[in-house]
């Protein structure tokens, strides 16, 4: 904790409405929505640079953007209603979100970013800690908290996991970099650049009534568990080198064609992409292997490719179950979060606001996983992925449907990884006015062994950073783990 009040003050808080009276209809819970009630608040936020705007100015600018931010996003200053029929709706009445100001200027911007183990003193940088998204019903839907550091700003938002996932999430932080610069340029905003789709028309919808126990349903993982958290982080040439490896080509160092074959051939590692560049990606990445291919069966040569992050998820995998010792017969489970926008027939809108993810088990035994190569634990991912398609996703809503519960979440027998979030997020495009993030970090919430989220590395290109909770004694093992940390950016 801080040591001299100087350094730390109480955070101050403030109710924002929207700059604007909404005139929204109430928005119905979906069936991707109704089981994430049971989860904590989504807690993400960015590290920045100290402005060379006066905190006095900085606050109230903030504050201003947020009011109209929320104009575009009603639903987030409403609340969580549950009428008669038990059907849970948000209700977009203006009622509002908390905005805190906190201070704490013995922290600095190396002591977020530098430590090996990401600090405890990050969660001080949201608020609606250990926060069920139940609660909704009586506490914001959302609020957002700037923390003072003595060279930085950190701005952080926890969000009701029920109302929104990681696509809408970064929509609106987007949308409040977006306006929020543009106020302090002087400038009207009119309109923001990625405006969400409200639409309740999919087959998400459903007449199915989540019955929730009184009071509301609870976490269904440990809280207080001991864990070791950390963020590793992988360049894009040390994912094109595992890429490369899992698919069997010798790497070179070719930046240029290799940012051309990943950029347009990423596409054809999941059809739900627009295909756009496959064929050419195909004919640079056959140029640019052709005289250094390792020699392939013809088993081999029909074989799929596998995605960059397809490898590094196998990759993580291998280590943690060799980190576990589990007994060979032991299964394991990759859980990884997909978004279905894209997934269904017809596909929503890119910007849908609201929850559109499932989950796809991938199961395996611990000794499959740490004996065979790193090639098969990727297959095991890529032909899961690849095979959850619109029916896929229909089957899911229809066993929910039959039995509609909460999304159990943690690691129940001590053998499961569940991969959230996406490198695909765009995390870093967020400029107040002075620049882009430094760094993404997330709060305390929904935290549990195995659990994994992935972020974009602050470079881009294709470069990824893991934020990975484990048990401390899984933790070592993997920092201990040769083939792991080969790929680890230092």
């Amino acid at each position: 904790m801080p040591s001299s009040p100087e350094s730390f003050t109480l955070p101050s808080k403030t109710v924002i409405v929207p700059d604007q009276k909404s005139t929204m209809e109430d928005l119905k819970f979906s069936v991707s929505d109704l089981p994430m009630l049971s989860c904590h608040y989504i807690q993400k936020g960015c590290l920045f640079t100290r402005p060379s705007l006066p905190i006095d100015s900085l606050i109230p600018l903030l504050k201003r953007g947020l009011s109209r931010t929320l104009s575009f996003f009603p639903p987030l200053a409403g609340r969580l209603c549950t009428d008669a029929d038990g059907y849970i709706y948000i209700t977009c009445n203006d009622a509002g979100v908390e905005f805190y100001h906190a201070k704490y200027t013995q922290w600095f911007i190396r002591d977020v970013i530098s430590p090996i183990h990401t600090p405890e003193f990050v969660k001080e940088f949201f608020p609606f800690d250990k926060t069920v998204s139940y609660e909704g019903h009586f506490k914001p839907i959302m609020a957002v908290q700037v923390t003072e550091l003595a060279d930085g700003v950190f701005i952080g938002c926890a969000v009701n996991h029920a109302v929104i996932d990681g696509t809408s999430l970064w929509n609106f932080f987007n949308s409040f970099a977006e306006v929020c610069r543009k106020m302090g340029a002087g400038n009207d905003i009119e309109r923001i650049a990625r405006q969400p789709n409200f639409s309740r028309d999919s087959v998400l919808v459903s007449p199915a009534v989540l019955r929730l126990p009184e009071g509301g349903p609870k976490v269904t993982f440990d809280e207080n568990a001991p864990l070791s958290e950390r963020i590793f982080s992988f360049s894009r040439e040390a994912i094109q080198e595992l890429k490369a490896t899992v698919n069997g080509k010798k790497w070179l160092d070719n930046n240029d064609v290799f940012d051309a074959v990943e950029i347009m051939g990423k596409q054809s590692n999941d059809k739900y992409s627009d295909g756009s560049g496959k064929r050419i990606a195909g004919i640079l990445e056959n140029w640019l292997f052709k005289t250094t291919a390792i020699p392939k069966t013809e088993s081999e040569s029909k074989a799929v490719e596998i995605s960059s992050f397809q490898s590094l998820c196998a990759l993580l995998w291998r280590a943690v179950t060799r980190a576990r010792k589990l007994p060979a017969s032991k299964t394991t489970t990759f859980r990884m979060a997909v978004n279905v926008r894209p997934r269904l027939n017809p596909k929503l809108d890119p910007l849908y606001f609201g929850n559109a993810i499932q989950s796809i088990p991938v199961y395996a035994s611990a000794g499959d996983v740490t004996s065979r190569d790193l090639r098969w634990c990727a297959e095991q991912l890529n032909e899961a992925v690849k095979a959850y398609d619109d029916g896929a996703v229909r089957r899911v809503i229809a066993d929910w449907e039959k039995n509609p519960r909460c999304f159990p979440l943690g690691n129940f027998d001590g053998a499961i990884l569940t991969m959230g979030s996406s490198p695909r997020f765009p995390m870093y495009d967020n400029d107040f006015g002075w620049g882009r993030p430094l760094a993404v970090r997330s709060g305390g919430a929904n935290k549990f062994d195995g659990k994994i989220s992935a972020f974009p590395g602050r470079e881009g290109n294709g470069s990824v950073d893991l934020e990975v909770l484990l048990t401390p004694e899984t933790m070592a093992g993997i920092e201990s783990d040769s083939e792991f940390m080969r790929y680890v950016t230092s």
